[in-house]
């Protein structure tokens, strides 16, 4: 999901910003498949309303945008989808700054929230007026609201942990395949996952590994520590936070080992690697599991499971925002508040699993058989439950994503990919968070 060495994330800057020009002038957005769509379909009678989101969101896949499009005639919707996070957020960004261009409702992902209250905020329709704030996580709600009360975002997902594995694979290599047996193999340290990886590998099948990625590792363990960038008084103490050691270490014990397949996430690569079942297991918040359904194909059915995760943590989970820059606002607001409903909520995780932000849908979760019998029957509702309610408090700071990409996608990577050891790669790192910080 994004690039590996400063000069790209330049380039590809660069790259977006000259590609957004025709765009912003032009006072459109651009759809998934590279072609504008106006903001009013006005030859039929009907209002078009974009929906920018990166990666898979689910309201399409659960049928949610024709549903709402049959209650509301009228209405006409449209997703407009990123794939890569580090190239959708820059450019909405700059849509926002122009004050043209930007979808009627902007998905936000939780690494750049805390960007877009603290500087964003007068860009976007405060969605906290109209809506009951209880059926939100108070947390969650807290994420997305400035210290004057606007909210500038309703949560969608949220992303508690759990691993999910090829148990074909396992059974090949000799292990258990029993999820609660090898979650008390791990349980409690990510040195433990290490350890299982380590006998994984002594009988892997041919050409696989038992992780997709040492950076897969460090997100998973990251999302588990209380302290991560930023301390409460938003000063940054990546450099000095325990939990980044522990995360660090324990992706250094990957990547330096020869258990990792060496994909970059969310890379055409790392796709494939899915479908031909080359790793045998990854760091699995629940939204991963639509990914993998929809990557794996349906060759990976019955042929995954899930485990609990070493320790319980929070990997991902988003907002959706309506720019003020919408000629629809009002049919935005509309929209935003009816897809982050519990009611839709419940739908998308019985559709993928995206675990819901609205407690009122905890005790209606029913994942799809399809998707229970893809994953062996697995008790998902429980397992990403049980994570949920134990997952630490976070503090979140302004470049909280670009700080974590530069661990991953420069540290981690110049020690898994290019042979550096751990102190190089460090170091690459903290030259590449400097230069984001203006240090």
């Amino acid at each position: 999901m994004r690039t590996s060495t400063r000069r790209s994330h330049r380039l590809m800057a660069l790259a977006a910003v000259a590609a957004l020009t025709t765009g912003v002038l032009a006072g459109c957005s651009s759809d998934s498949d590279g072609t504008s769509s106006n903001a009013s379909d006005s030859g039929k009678g009907k209002t078009t309303l974009t929906v920018g989101t990166f990666g898979v969101f689910g309201y399409k896949q659960a049928g949610l945008y024709d549903e709402y499009m049959k209650l509301h005639p009228n209405i006409t919707i449209k997703e407009d989808v990123t794939t890569r996070t580090d190239v959708y957020w820059p450019k909405v960004l700059t849509r926002l700054q122009a004050g043209a261009g930007t979808d009627d409702i902007q998905a936000i992902e939780v690494g750049n929230i805390t960007e877009a209250v603290q500087t964003q905020a007068a860009k976007f329709v405060d969605l906290g007026k109209d809506v009951d704030k209880s059926q939100w996580l108070p947390w969650k709600n807290a994420q997305a609201t400035t210290k004057d009360g606007k909210q500038i975002g309703l949560g969608t997902d949220t992303g508690p942990m759990a691993i999910c594995y090829r148990k074909d694979l396992f059974q090949k290599a000799g292990l258990p395949t029993d999820r609660t047996q090898l979650a008390n193999l791990w349980k409690g340290d990510w040195s433990k996952y290490v350890n299982v990886g380590k006998d994984y590998m002594k009988k892997a099948p041919k050409g696989t590994k038992f992780v997709d990625s040492a950076s897969s590792v460090y997100n998973a363990a990251i999302g588990g520590e209380s302290q991560r960038y930023y301390d409460k008084d938003g000063n940054v103490i990546w450099d000095k936070s325990t939990g980044v050691k522990a995360a660090w270490n324990a992706a250094m014990a990957v990547a330096t080992s020869n258990m990792s397949a060496k994909l970059k996430q969310f890379d055409p690569t790392w796709d494939q690697g899915f479908a031909n079942a080359s790793f045998a297991t990854v760091a699995c918040p629940a939204w991963m599991m639509g990914y993998i359904q929809e990557k794996s194909g349906t060759a990976g059915s019955g042929k995954w499971d899930v485990a609990a995760a070493p320790t319980a943590a929070n990997w991902g989970g988003s907002f959706l925002g309506v720019p003020t820059a919408s000629k629809h606002q009002a049919d935005a607001i509309a929209l935003a508040k009816w897809l982050t409903a519990p009611e839709q909520q419940e739908k998308v995780f019985a559709k993928q699993a995206s675990f819901p932000s609205t407690p009122a849908a905890y005790p209606n979760l029913k994942p799809a058989a399809a998707t229970t019998a893809y994953f062996s029957n697995a008790p998902i509702t429980q397992i990403f439950s049980d994570s949920a309610k134990t997952i630490p408090v976070q503090t979140f700071g302004i470049k909280d994503q670009p700080i974590g990409t530069a661990i991953t996608d420069v540290g981690i990577l110049q020690v898994e990919q290019k042979g550096k050891t751990p102190a190089q790669g460090w170091s690459a790192a903290t030259k590449e968070i400097k230069d984001v910080l203006g240090q």
